[in-house]
């Protein structure tokens, strides 16, 4: 145990190592965290280590899926209600069907059913690492908006896929319309969970008197909880995370105070980087076991089925990402669509931005080594070694290439007309209006009266006057002299806190202040300390 709990330590520094230098070569994280997690399963101290399945779907699974749609715009998946349902659902089982199809075709003993398991496992593309990369060379809203709503959505299409391919594979039967049945209740009753659970959550932070320690613990459990409860009932966990946690997340500003807010976006965005980290290694540390687990089947064979595996995934997506863009602009004569023109470069960049990763992976691992009637299961093996392989492919061919595309495309934000900073400056002057519009309207007498709002009014009024002159050379002055301010300020406290009569619990408050401001500052000026 003391062991393992070290090993897990010495991960979790090489995580950081890793993206540090991420950072450096500007490059997503995962497309080193693989490769490092690759050269240190060489390491016989390391090359024994193995991902429990049950690790992944319980423990790594439903926090990662919760920060994920905490987080995302439920606006934007809205707006793309459409786009992204198609590219989670159809495109989904649309690929599956061709891995199922070219699979029994090509590879010896494969049979439909074993096809279509693997189509499941491999079909849905993860996000994480996309948009990463997308952050990095800013590529356009909808691109990002689009692959995160398809990656919140489309686990569970491949999760239920899987699961009716295993117990045809186990059981021998396959009947078509008891799968299309079982598959809406799985994903209705998914949905159902999580908004009734996310229900109870709701009423707990808005009418018990939480802190914001309270509120944090409890956004913790809330994820496990609706996907235990979803699973243990034979439904679509993964459904119920996403369902819930939106559900929450667009009524955060009601059922969270302030506190509460601050403190869970830095503690869920560490949680998240550690185990995002943590699921890139293990992919990597993985490798030789699963090679010797290949059994009859060379490694040069089942390198080869990957490569052609890989190759069908990567062309199949395209295809559907320009057969979709194709059918929107037909039907976009009869409804109203979101964009009626897409064009072929948008549906280019999503097509490419088609990396796997941990869920393919977990799903693989999950086969049991028997059948239920008997008997070994059929190239079980064979399916782990094409699931990791499909996953390393992906993420270094086109995860490396993908920033490349981009910049090459240079494809112009279609739903922003003005740059990131123009837009961030036009809302902080209709703020600042709108601020001093009511203190005038609703205490005009008091200003006047109340040196504090008349210090306050003065603020506002100071900063609509800097942002109507506002130039590149006022704020570079700005930034400087404030932050050379707030450090000293900063090293005055900690000489304050010296004296024995200053309390150093006051001391600590007006230092956390100061990272507010110093934080406000940089995030408005976009500036590094």
């Amino acid at each position: 145990m003391t062991q393992t709990f070290i090993l897990y330590i010495f991960i979790i520094f090489l995580i950081l190592l890793l993206n540090m230098g991420a950072r450096k070569l500007r490059i997503a994280a995962p497309l080193l965290l693989v490769p490092g997690g690759l050269l240190l399963s060489w390491i016989p101290a390391l090359s024994h280590i193995t991902i429990d399945p049950e690790l992944i779907f319980m423990i790594f699974l439903p926090p990662l899926l919760y920060e994920a749609a905490w987080f995302t715009s439920w606006k934007e998946m809205w707006r793309w209600r459409r786009v992204i349902s198609v590219f989670a659902v159809l495109i989904v089982i649309l690929t599956s069907g061709v891995v199922a199809v070219v699979s029994v075709a090509w590879i010896p003993g494969f049979t439909l059913a074993l096809g279509f398991l693997l189509g499941g496992i491999v079909s849905p593309p993860d996000a994480v690492s996309a948009t990463s990369v997308m952050h990095l060379v800013r590529a356009p809203k909808r691109i990002t908006h689009i692959l995160e709503g398809e990656s919140l959505l489309n686990d569970a299409s491949s999760l239920i896929i899987f699961r009716f391919a295993l117990a045809a594979v186990d059981t021998g039967r396959f009947v078509v319309h008891e799968a299309i049945g079982s598959f809406l209740l799985v994903i209705v009753f998914g949905v159902g969970i999580g908004v009734v659970i996310a229900l109870v959550y709701y009423a707990i932070h808005r009418w018990l008197p939480t802190t914001p320690d309270i509120d944090i613990v409890l956004t913790l459990t809330a994820p496990y909880v609706m996907y235990i409860a979803a699973e243990s009932l034979h439904f679509s966990g993964v459904l119920a995370v996403v369902s819930g946690s939106l559900f929450l997340s667009t009524r955060n500003y009601q059922i969270l105070s302030h506190r509460s807010r601050l403190r869970g976006a830095n503690v869920w965005s560490t949680i998240g980087f550690v185990l995002n980290g943590l699921v890139f290694m293990l992919i990597g540390l993985e490798l030789p076991e699963i090679v010797r687990q290949l059994g009859t089947v060379s490694l040069w064979q089942a390198i080869g089925y990957s490569l052609g595996i890989t190759a069908v995934l990567i062309i199949a997506r395209l295809l559907c990402t320009f057969g979709s863009s194709v059918f929107t602009v037909y039907i976009s004569r009869f409804i109203t669509t979101a964009d009626s023109n897409p064009g072929w470069k948008g549906p280019l960049i999503v097509g490419w931005a088609g990396m796997r990763g941990v869920v393919s992976l977990a799903a693989a691992l999950s086969i049991p080594y028997t059948l239920s009637r008997g008997g070994e299961f059929p190239q079980r093996d064979l399916i782990i070694f094409i699931t990791f392989m499909v996953i390393v492919l992906t993420l270094l061919v086109q995860g490396l290439t993908l920033p490349a595309l981009i910049r090459r495309l240079n494809w112009k934000d279609p739903d922003h007309q003005l740059t990131p900073e123009q837009q961030d400056l036009e809302i902080r002057k209709q703020l600042t209006a709108f601020s001093l519009s009511w203190l005038k309207e609703h205490c005009p007498d008091k200003i006047e009266s109340n040196p504090l709002l008349k210090q306050l009014k003065g603020r506002y009024y100071a900063d609509n006057v800097q942002l109507a002159q506002e130039s590149h050379d006022i704020q570079e002055e700005y930034k400087y002299f404030y932050l050379k301010l707030i450090k000293k300020e900063r090293q005055f406290l900690l000489d304050l806190n010296k004296k024995l009569e200053n309390d150093e619990e006051i001391i600590r408050k007006y230092q956390s202040i100061l990272d507010l401001e110093q934080e406000k500052l940089l995030y408005l000026y976009e500036a590094g300390d």
